[in-house]
């Protein structure tokens, strides 16, 4: 009963291996490989999953690039929005047209949770 399900399943990570499959974004760096998950917050460079939140945003309905939930404690982002020059951290610009990104507001299952402030805006 084992090997029934134990070789299809070993054949199977040997097929994803070799076809370049990989759950997470894992990139190698000399000697060291590093990982992490493929939908992240990046504190240092202040991204998710490679968009910088920072920066002209429009609001849609639909096919956002970056779901959001308001929240009033606890925010992954603080967002101050400003009428220009949205260059640091966390300063959102909203546009109609011509967006840097795409946002959604939703009540559940949001990629980032986000505070509006008026001021020190950035990641926690």
């Amino acid at each position: 009963m084992f090997f029934k399900y134990a070789i299809p399943f070993v054949l199977s990570l040997v097929i994803f291996s070799f076809s370049g499959f990989n759950p997470l974004n894992c990139a190698d760096h000399g000697t060291t490989k590093t990982c992490s998950a493929p939908e992240s917050i990046s504190l240092s460079d202040c991204t998710w999953n490679g968009i910088e939140l920072k920066g002209k945003v429009q609001f849609v309905e639909s096919f956002p690039d970056l779901k959001i939930q308001v929240v009033e404690s606890f925010p992954d982002l603080k967002v101050k929005l400003v009428t220009a020059f949205p260059d640091d951290c966390g300063e959102w610009q909203v546009v109609e047209s011509f967006p840097d990104f795409k946002v959604q507001i939703v009540e559940s299952f949001a990629d980032i949770k986000v505070q509006y402030v008026e001021a020190f805006p950035g990641m926690q």
